[in-house]
């Protein structure tokens, strides 16, 4: 194995609501964390902490990707003034490595691609990458690693918040697994009933929709904040990775290694 591998580093990965950090060993987490984006300082004292962890360590980084610059840029400024590490931003500093169908010019979120990337290293054929946090997000990747795409639709809470404001008379309801009852009795059972099986629907239908598309019948994986709720004890997805999108950043950091490594081989030879 190359030494590479053996870096340790602390991912992050900047949500819309929430930020998923952990610090990695290679490829693989030795501990995960989920803080709220409504406190900055809080945010950065806590991945400053996970930073001390790596940066005395060769090859020691803090490396970011984001869907949210309104948070990441602060994040990254203040974590520069806070550890020795170097922090690195995916996108500026390191390339996402995965093949995609996309065209130069698309805009697909950091994170549906490190998911992506991460859930084919797992699977290793065909998957549907089901992410379930502030959107709910179900991309296709094919039997070779290549990223295709697939639909964006609300998450959870946004379901449940804009039914509350934009009528006159629904109230607002946290997100929870609706109770066992078919029928929704109350006004609130039946609004969690419509956004729990409305999400499970949806993820069912696109599923079968790429798999009728591809030809054969992919593994379906599911990630992000919302995802247990969801999707726990549902035959129909088959492993829940809470961390695939940082497996995703560490992929990529192992990725950019290695290709430097390899580039400095090739200048010595």
């Amino acid at each position: 194995m190359d030494e590479t591998q053996n870096d340790r580093i602390v991912a992050v990965s900047v949500g819309n609501t929430r930020t998923r950090f952990g610090v990695f060993e290679g490829d693989e987490a030795v501990s995960t964390r989920l803080e709220p984006n409504c406190d900055l300082d809080t945010l950065v004292e806590a991945i400053a902490a996970a930073a001390r962890e790596v940066e005395e360590t060769p090859g020691g980084a803090v490396v970011i990707a984001s869907v949210n610059a309104r948070i990441a840029d602060p994040l990254a400024e203040a974590l520069a003034q806070r550890t020795k590490a170097p922090v690195l931003r995916l996108g500026v500093d390191i390339a996402i490595p995965i093949a995609h169908t996309l065209g130069e010019r698309h805009t697909t979120g950091q994170d549906r691609l490190l998911a992506a990337l991460a859930a084919y290293r797992l699977a290793r054929q065909a998957c549907v990458v089901v992410d379930a946090g502030t959107a709910v997000t179900v991309d296709f990747v094919d039997g070779e690693g290549t990223f295709h795409g697939g639909a964006i639709a609300p998450g959870a809470a946004m379901m449940l918040r804009a039914l509350r404001e934009q009528t006159a008379q629904l109230p607002e309801v946290p997100f929870e697994r609706p109770d066992a009852e078919t029928f929704g009795k109350t006004t609130r059972e039946a609004m969690l009933n419509g956004v729990y099986f409305g999400i499970r629907g949806a993820v069912r239908m696109l599923a079968e929709r790429y798999a009728e598309r591809y030809g054969a019948y992919p593994r379906i994986l599911a990630t992000g904040g919302d995802a247990e709720m969801l999707f726990e004890g549902d035959e129909f997805i088959e492993e829940i990775v809470p961390d695939l999108v940082l497996q995703g950043v560490a992929l990529s950091m192992t990725a950019a290694r290695l290709a430097a490594a390899e580039s400095a081989d090739d200048n010595d030879a």
